[in-house]
């Protein structure tokens, strides 16, 4: 991944208090430098530079970007002295794991790891509350540099951190401050974050796409995953498939039978040796994976959910007996899952969303007998799609839902944020050569 790094620039000078859940700051400068008021002692203190202002973090799969700081020192200062930076940090509810990593460099030295500390309020320190980042100690001198590298994907982080930086005295005195700031934007989602669509063309090749969360790129180029994919006459995602190689797919060939694709966790491999789930597949109209689920629709217009179990080990097994939802769904030409629901487009062209009420993929109670809220509406014109399917999330959002993708008559491809009601974006053309796109 190309190596980001950026300054921001403002005007006025910067100075902050903070705590775990509220910062007071003043907008920082584009070099932010500053010169303390004393030590306690009336002595001198020295001036911190954060060289090109505060450091524009990307969240993602980006690189580590590096700050760098430089301490000018009183001559009076000597010995072993310390570097604490202090910026508003997800509070310990959060989680340790939810900040950033941190390596430093003294002086041109090696990078080693910087660790965080919760600063609390009990302690009588100058840092105040939050969290603070312990640089190497070093021994005084006139100037002093530290390079600070900092990588992340938490995506909880974005936002303008900004904080002070202070060096102490072994005495614990405050020999030097100065304000120091970490932006943290959104950057390329790392590849368990990022969806992949697959298609299958004429000749029955199965293609991968790999969401890049660029709008004017949405996907990376095709990789094939495989050939033979002709012999199924229904194929849908199990569960959400990802660039990392993560997610399954289940498919039903001309006899009827129903085999289940288990992702590797390898991109290029995204899927292991297909494993037979049963036959009889064939007295369904419509097969469609919702939340790691199936519902089928039969000839007869009843639905059906099929539960999957906790555990997947054994495919034959995979599912609970089937549910009976109801029946009068042969009033659909179209069920499908879109955006994080089950959908179905009548004979109008009219689409209608069918909401969970709750399920085992994200740890809620699911009845499969009434799984769906009461339909409700989305919008008419939908017969000008040939296609209409769930994707994983093919932006920056991380919100944990899925967006939807459809096909229209010309070959072009659209983008749902997250819901069917949502402005559609154009991500694709010339998608008129593939049967199938899940």
């Amino acid at each position: 991944m190309a190596q980001l790094r950026t300054a921001l620039v403002t005007a006025t000078a910067l100075v902050c208090a903070v705590v775990p859940a509220a910062v007071a700051v003043a907008a920082p400068t584009a070099t932010a430098t500053a010169t303390g008021t004393g030590t306690g002692t009336g002595t001198e203190t020295g001036k911190v530079v954060q060289e090109g202002g505060p450091l524009v973090v990307p969240v993602g799969d980006e690189a580590p970007v590096t700050t760098r700081f430089t301490i000018t020192l009183p001559a009076s200062v000597t010995g072993r002295v310390t570097l604490g930076l202090l910026v508003p940090m997800p509070g310990p509810s959060a989680g340790d794991d939810n900040l950033p990593s941190a390596t430093c460099s003294v002086n041109g030295g090696a990078y080693q790891s910087c660790g965080w500390g919760w600063e609390s309020a009990e302690q009588s320190d100058s840092w105040n509350d939050g969290y603070s980042l312990s640089l190497p100690p070093t021994e005084a001198a006139r100037t002093l540099t530290y390079d600070l590298r900092i990588d992340t994907s938490r995506w909880i982080l974005i936002g303008e951190r900004a904080g002070t930086l202070e060096m102490k005295d072994a005495r614990g005195n405050v020999v030097a401050s100065g304000p120091a700031a970490l932006h943290f934007v959104p950057g390329t989602p790392e590849p368990g974050d990022r969806a992949t669509v697959h298609a299958r063309d004429k000749s029955g090749v199965l293609w991968q796409y790999e969401a890049t969360s660029d709008p004017a790129r949405p996907f990376k180029a095709r990789t094939r995953v495989g050939g033979g994919w002709n012999a199924y006459t229904a194929i849908t995602k199990l569960s959400p498939t990802v660039a990392a190689g993560w997610g399954s797919l289940v498919a039903r060939d001309k006899a009827g039978v129903l085999w289940y694709y288990e992702g590797t966790g390898n991109p290029a491999r995204p899927f292991k040796a297909r494993a037979r789930v049963g036959g009889g597949w064939n007295t369904y109209t419509s097969i469609t994976g919702t939340r790691g689920n199936l519902v089928a629709r039969d000839r007869d217009g009843v639905l059906w959910s099929y539960d999957t179990k906790t555990y997947w080990d054994d495919a034959p097994a995979m599912f609970k007996p089937r549910v009976r939802v109801g029946g009068g769904w042969n009033a659909y030409n179209l069920v499908t899952n879109l955006a994080d629901r089950v959908v179905a487009r009548d004979a109008s062209g009219v689409l209608w969303s069918y909401e969970h009420k709750g399920n085992n993929w994200y740890g809620e109670e699911f009845d499969a007998k009434a799984p769906f809220e009461p339909r409700v509406r989305v919008g008419g014109g939908w017969n000008a799609y040939t296609a209409v399917t769930e994707t994983g999330e093919m932006t920056k959002r991380l919100t944990w839902r899925g967006d939807g993708i459809a096909r229209d008559r010309d070959g072009r491809l659209w983008l749902y944020h997250a819901t069917p009601h949502a402005a559609r974006t154009q991500i694709g053309r010339g998608w008129n050569i593939y049967t199938a796109i899940v």
